[in-house]
């Protein structure tokens, strides 16, 4: 082939190099490059460990890794294109301490953590993703599972105060009435007890100050004495005896941190509730207060329906 030839070639080579990068960029949900991804959280657990390879597997162009807390540099030497992921309160302690550093998802953070280290304010470059299912879906649940009920007793102390505007704010479409009650100290049962006398059912907070392993058997007991439920506070005080919860699992979590990571970090929300959920319930709790057995899977569903439409 002769030189000029050869520079021809080389040029048409360059040209369809440079065409297909352009294709490339705008082609809808394409990356042009893979996306530095970097989780960090206190403990490197087995748990950890799963969790960082099923976000790996299920991300494969990515750079997935978890990195321990002790061994991270300080946020503001991170590359500005990295995306981080905090995997537990250690994490955002240390995230906080420098204004400097990239966008962060900050997963599974309960609203209580988040307004002790930030108060009501939003953070720059912060994106909170909430582990406590959302009041008025909870709301909601009581509203399928009891429709009879109208009175909400809800417990709080002085750190989940701020809640209960937001809760009476979604009681009031569904015509459910919030009955509070302060329970500072644990260790004295009257306030519980007026709470129980003037319910139709419990809301539990996640407010580990209330609802925690000491309390967890004097909470149940006293309320199933008198013949009513408690919804929530999660998935782990249903599996203790409370009658039912929404709750996120691993497959929503990675779900939606697949979908936030296709986005450009600048898109993130400041906070954001899960959008896919599920519905845990204990039917040997609803055998004994007399409930209909909890159609767990299609509860789900009618719930994120009504959550979904305009």
């Amino acid at each position: 082939m002769s030189r000029q030839g050869s520079r021809m070639t080389s040029a048409w080579g360059r040209r369809l190099r440079q065409l297909g990068l352009a294709l490339l960029v705008l082609l809808p949900g394409v990356p042009a490059r893979s996306a530095e991804v970097l989780l960090t959280g206190l403990e490197d657990s087995p748990g950890v460990q799963a969790f960082t390879a099923a976000l790996a597997h299920q991300r494969p162009s990515d750079q997935i890794r978890f990195v321990p807390l002790a061994q991270m540099p300080d946020p503001g030497r991170l590359p500005p294109a990295t995306r981080l992921i905090l995997l537990d309160p250690a994490s955002l302690d240390w995230r906080l301490k420098d204004k400097q550093g990239p966008a962060t998802l900050v997963l599974r953070i309960s609203r209580l953590q988040a307004t002790q280290r930030l108060g009501s304010g939003p953070s720059a470059n912060l994106s909170l993703l909430w582990s406590d299912p959302p009041l008025a879906r909870q709301l909601r649940l009581i509203r399928e599972v009891m429709p009879q009920a109208r009175r909400i007793g809800v417990l709080y102390s002085h750190d989940s105060e701020f809640l209960l505007r937001e809760l009476n704010q979604a009681a009031r479409p569904l015509g459910l009435e919030i009955v509070p009650q302060r329970w500072d100290d644990t260790s004295d049962s009257r306030p519980l007890q007026n709470l129980l006398k003037s319910s139709d059912v419990l809301l539990g907070l996640d407010d580990p100050s209330v609802y925690n392993p000491r309390t967890a058997k004097n909470l149940l007991l006293s309320s199933y004495a008198r013949q009513l439920a408690l919804i929530g506070p999660n998935a782990g005080f249903v599996k203790a005896g409370s009658l039912a919860s929404t709750y996120s699992d691993q497959s929503d979590w990675l779900a939606i941190l697949d979908e936030l990571l296709d986005r450009a970090p600048s898109s993130w929300p400041g906070s954001l509730y899960p959008s896919r959920f599920k519905v845990l319930s204990n039917p040997q709790v609803a055998r004994s207060l007399g409930i209909e057995p909890i159609d767990e899977a299609s509860l789900a569903t009618r719930l994120a329906e009504r959550e979904t439409r305009p």
